[in-house]
């Protein structure tokens, strides 16, 4: 960094810092930053103005740091936390999703272990109908007797009203399991989960998959090598052919490292539709079944017979899979379903959105600067600032579901996002977090028990080209909150802004 380049940074810090303002219902708050923090955000040379800062006791009044906190900032996936805590408070931490099975047809429809009929699956946005459970449920048909269906597979996904999804609009990756879309009959979050490891005879590379829907084939051309594992999927290419108009071919080729032992690769392949239409025909041949219909997309008829069902495990335990793993499409799910269970009629975001600031309304958080565009954080246009994300934290710390919440956070250095960070610090297990990261964003919020037997929540939002590079400005955060030692000025040098130690 060049000395003229340094000395703007230094200016930006102490303009900003000048400037700052804390919140009407709060005490006078520190605007001077930790100087290991500090230094850290000119290293990676991100300036103040880029930066939110908010650091409190939780439930106090008294804010120890407050930097840019009214700034209207993209939180990345720590806006899972205002999807799951309204989720939790608006639902129930106990609310469950169900996907039935109906049957069409005339009285005695069903009569020899045949279905004259169609059979129906009613999704109701389950985030997380896994393809074992959906075996299960089939599997459950058959042994009552049902074995060959006539008819076709209706999908009802009236739960959800139409969802605007086009991944190529966020990144173009439209194979990537983050960018799957929500829809209330998913299924193994339409993914296909294709392992790879050395066969047997160690003498080739061995590729299975999770889930087959009935139009996939794959051609594994992969070779085993030696040599270090390093990032394996960057020497595999996965190539989608159409092979007819229903099915398609997955090739796979290139070198597999045989050091790498066991690896998983998620892709999305097919649309919803699609998709649940496959691994149906797969699963009903599986356990025996026979069909040979078509797949189709319609409501349910009010005379359908509803002969079985499946039901989710419950939010509580829902919440820890969208925050400690940051699942992009379970959080959609969820925030669709918020209005779909409130307004009795089918979801849409902008319904569940305003059902969730009338929420925090109620709770006399005024967020003006509030954008929910999915409720996930996969978005260049969702906004929150780092006080409306402090006071949501203090009001869940009070709530009767406070610790559903906070145990759905990373637990530091031993699970979720972040297992792999400060193992060996002494701040591992001390904090409840959740992480944000897009591109030029890298956000972290959640609480922290520090040395002084304390507990803290805390906000850091950076916004800039050069997020990716603040890293360690969290971690020195992180540190300073733990330690919690008096805090005093510390040298200054010329031309550079006040800081504390």
């Amino acid at each position: 960094m060049s000395f003229a380049h340094a000395a703007w940074l230094a200016i930006c810090w102490a303009a900003t810092f000048a400037n700052a303002q804390p919140t009407s219902n709060r005490a006078a708050a520190s605007v001077f930053l930790p100087t290991s923090v500090a230094e850290a955000f000119n290293r990676a040379q991100v300036p103040s103005d880029s930066v939110a800062v908010l650091v409190k006791e939780v439930g106090a009044r008294e804010v120890l740091l407050a930097q840019n906190i009214e700034r209207s900032m993209n939180p990345a996936s720590v806006m899972k936390l205002v999807t799951t805590y309204a989720g939790l408070e608006l639902l129930g931490p106990t609310y469950t999703w169900k996907t039935d099975v109906l049957i069409t047809g005339a009285p005695d429809a069903l009569r020899g272990g045949t279905l004259h009929g169609d059979l129906i699956l009613r999704g109701s946005g389950d985030p997380k109908l896994t393809v074992e459970r959906l075996w299960l449920l089939l599997k459950h048909l058959r042994e009552r007797g049902l074995r060959s269906i006539e008819g076709d597979l209706v999908l009802d996904k009236s739960f959800f009203g139409a969802v605007d999804v086009d991944p190529a609009k966020f990144d173009g990756e439209t194979s990537r399991a983050y960018n799957v879309g929500p829809d209330a009959l998913l299924v193994n979050f339409k993914t296909i989960r294709f392992q790879f490891a050395p066969s047997v005879d160690e003498r080739s590379v061995a590729i299975s998959s999770d889930v087959k829907p009935a139009q996939l084939s794959i051609v594994n051309r992969t070779r085993l090598i030696d040599g270090p594992c390093g990032d394996w999927r960057e020497r595999i290419k996965l190539d989608v052919q159409q092979a007819t108009p229903i099915d398609i071919r997955v090739v796979f080729s290139g070198n597999y490292p045989r050091s790498c032992g066991e690896g998983a690769w998620n892709v999305s392949l097919l649309d919803h539709a699609r998709f649940v239409g496959g691994v149906f025909a797969n699963l009903w041949s599986e356990v025996g079944g026979v069909w040979k219909g078509a797949v189709k997309l319609a409501p349910t008829p009010a005379d359908a017979k509803l002969i079985a069902s499946t039901e989710s495990a419950p939010l509580s335990e829902m919440v820890r899979d969208i925050n400690k793993f940051s699942n992009n499409v379970m959080a959609r799910q969820l925030l669709l379903t918020i209005s779909a269970e409130i307004d009795k009629q089918p979801a849409t975001v902008t319904g569940s959105s305003e059902i969730v600031k009338a929420w925090l309304a109620r709770k006399g958080i005024s967020a003006p600067e509030l954008v929910m565009e999915n409720g996930s954080g996969l978005s260049r246009i969702e906004r929150i600032s780092a006080s409306t994300l402090s006071r949501l934290l203090d009001e869940a710390f009070r709530s009767t579901v406070m610790p559903e919440f906070i145990s759905s956070m990373s637990l530091i250095g031993l699970d979720g996002t972040f297992r792999r960070r400060a193992r060996s610090d002494v701040v591992a297990g001390t904090a409840h977090l959740k992480s944000g990261t897009l591109n030029d964003v890298r956000a972290i919020a959640g609480y922290m028990l520090a040395n002084d037997g304390k507990r803290y929540s805390l906000v850091m939002i950076v916004n800039h080209p050069n997020a990716i590079f603040t890293q360690s400005a969290q971690d020195f955060l992180l540190q300073w909150i733990y330690a919690r030692v008096p805090m005093a000025v510390g040298p200054q040098v010329p031309g550079a802004p006040q800081t504390l130690q």
